[in-house]
């Protein structure tokens, strides 16, 4: 397979600086997978641009959403970035941990998002009914249902873009899950 190089700012568009500028800024870095979305013109914002849409899912909720998509996925791009977030967020190492592997005990509600995002990744949409429903019975609405699905889609575009590119994990390294 032939190799991403990871653009620099230099070799981007204008439009895709700016983007570098910004994420310099808030992150102190350009991370690798946004990087290699540079490659083309448009995908940098267009992905962002979903990645920071509204949401009626807290930030700690679409944190386990993206936890668990990656894991699923199997990138260890995304894994180790949302690990890195997560903790940000008040997840602990044993949280993230039980979270990628496809459950939450520590919080009845999260564990019924974890479930049903898990089956959503995994059934391509098509979610085990009794999930849905024991997502609905721990609180959420259909309107969350929605936004859960968008934030599998946002994430299987950061995993799907990891895995064609492959390009150097530069997050902390995470623990392999026991399968």
């Amino acid at each position: 397979m032939k190799t991403f190089a990871i653009p620099t700012r230099e070799q981007v568009t204008p439009e895709n600086q700016a983007i570098f500028d910004t994420l310099t800024k808030v992150v102190g870095r350009v991370p690798n997978l946004f990087a290699v979305f540079a490659t083309s013109d448009h995908a940098l914002a267009n992905y962002i641009t979903l990645s920071n849409g509204k949401t009626s899912l807290r930030a700690k909720e679409k944190e386990a959403v993206n936890l668990i998509v990656s894991q699923v996925n199997d990138c260890a791009y995304c894994s180790a970035a949302h690990t890195a977030i997560a903790k940000m967020n008040g997840f602990n190492d044993d949280q993230i941990v039980e979270i990628r592997g496809g459950s939450a005990s520590f919080d009845a509600k999260i564990d019924a998002l974890v479930k049903v995002a898990k089956s959503i990744t995994e059934n391509k949409g098509h979610a085990d009914h009794q999930l849905v429903e024991n997502f609905y019975a721990a609180g959420y609405t259909q309107a969350n249902l929605i936004d859960v699905a968008v934030a599998v889609g946002d994430k299987t575009i950061t995993n799907y873009v990891y895995a064609l590119t492959e390009v150097p994990v530069d997050w902390p390294a995470i623990p392999e899950l026991v399968k």
